[in-house]
């Protein structure tokens, strides 16, 4: 899948919950996104502070526009988050595999924190192909809740927090192993305790999309290399974000 860098203008932006933020970007750019999981890296500012780009997952994505669902987390989200409508970003696009075996009957899609944005796209692909779609959206409580609604709109939608004050109780796990899903694959995006503990329940039917740390975003400086079972190191950018779950190695 081809790169490409160009400059994207800011048509909106507003705060879903506090700190996080979704803002819709127009220009070619949007073009050279094909998969739903690919992400874009963000040059913010024109200074050499914050140096490096800010890679962030694509929530959804037409011909001339991208979306994307941020929280602020440091200085580089911040500066981010100051950005007006109008405003124009220099992008990165068209980066890393996306989600591409979506030839199934039924399918489960797994979000959990900011790891719920990428299965949007992801479920609207999935349903223009006729798969019979369930989500589950994991979060620490329920101000920390966003988009269910617009997953409601699209399918049957569970959420779960840890504290319980919202949905099930406990972790997306918890959901799964309640509900008994008819599932032939599972997708998902979230942080790494999560997904380690889907491999360990469910080994063999999973693509599983991962965040890391980047430098470059295009495999040259490797600072997002990881050890998979099937090469003895993959880039997140390059080789990922996806991996199938046979492949993944469980952190201890």
């Amino acid at each position: 899948m081809a790169n490409y860098q160009g400059m994207m203008t800011i048509l909106s932006k507003k705060e879903l919950v506090k700190d996080v933020y979704e803002m819709v970007l127009e220009g070619e750019a949007a073009s050279y996104i094909k998969a739903p999981g690919q992400f874009i890296n963000i040059k913010i500012t024109d200074s050499l502070q914050p140096y490096l780009r800010r890679p962030m997952s694509i929530c959804d994505y037409d011909e001339s526009h991208i979306t994307i669902i941020f929280r602020v987390v440091g200085e580089g989200t911040r500066i981010l988050s100051k950005k007006e409508v109008g405003d124009q970003l220099d992008c990165l696009t068209g980066l890393g595999n996306g989600f591409i075996d979506l030839d199934h009957q039924t399918a489960v899609v797994i979000g959990g924190g900011l790891g719920v944005p990428p299965m949007y796209k992801l479920t609207k692909d999935l349903l223009a192909k006729g798969v019979k779609v369930t989500a589950i959206l994991g979060f620490n409580s329920q101000n920390d809740v966003f988009y269910k609604e617009e997953f409601e709109k699209l399918c049957p939608t569970y959420v779960a927090t840890m504290d319980g004050s919202l949905g099930t109780k406990g972790t997306v796990v918890d959901v799964l192993q309640q509900q008994l899903f008819d599932m032939d694959v599972y997708y998902t995006c979230g942080p790494e305790k999560m997904l380690d503990a889907l491999v360990e329940k469910y080994p063999d039917n999973g693509y599983l999309s991962f965040e890391a740390r980047m430098g470059c975003g295009f495999g040259a400086c490797m600072g997002c290399s990881c050890k998979t079972k099937t090469k003895p190191y993959k880039r997140i950018c390059v080789e990922g974000p996806i991996l199938h779950s046979s492949e993944v190695i469980v952190n201890g």
